[in-house]
């Protein structure tokens, strides 16, 4: 069963998406900060990382910038899930090592696609 890392700090929007994706048969683990987040993914790599981008202390740009210098988990996908649309927030997550981005609120049918398109299921 593939397993997914949630990388954000609120809970209303880490029990949606745990919803959605148990329903899709993913496994979804969940970091409510991204210092949390960084740990859980080095002992014990998820196949995917969602990644919040406005968290408090670490956010997540900064979070996905220190998994892409980690040779040992670098490697792993990590889409943006965020409520950051404005122009630029995008490029923004892109330029910081994003492989795909997702604005809030969460289009469900889009939201399932992209994810599992990176599970390769």
């Amino acid at each position: 069963m593939p397993r997914v890392l949630y990388i954000e700090d609120d809970p209303n929007n880490r029990m949606l998406v745990r919803r959605i994706l148990t329903a899709s048969g993913i496994t979804v683990e969940e970091a409510e900060n991204a210092i949390k987040g960084l740990a859980m993914a080095e002992s014990n790599p998820p196949d995917l990382i969602l990644m919040d981008i406005s968290m408090p202390g670490m956010d997540g740009l900064t979070a996905t910038q220190k998994i892409r210098d980690n040779p040992l988990i670098a490697h792993l996908p990590i889409i943006a899930l965020t409520a950051n649309v404005m122009e630029g927030d995008r490029e923004r997550s892109l330029m910081a090592g994003c492989d795909a981005y997702i604005g809030k609120p969460i289009d469900i049918d889009n939201f399932t696609d992209v994810v599992t398109r990176f599970l390769n299921l």
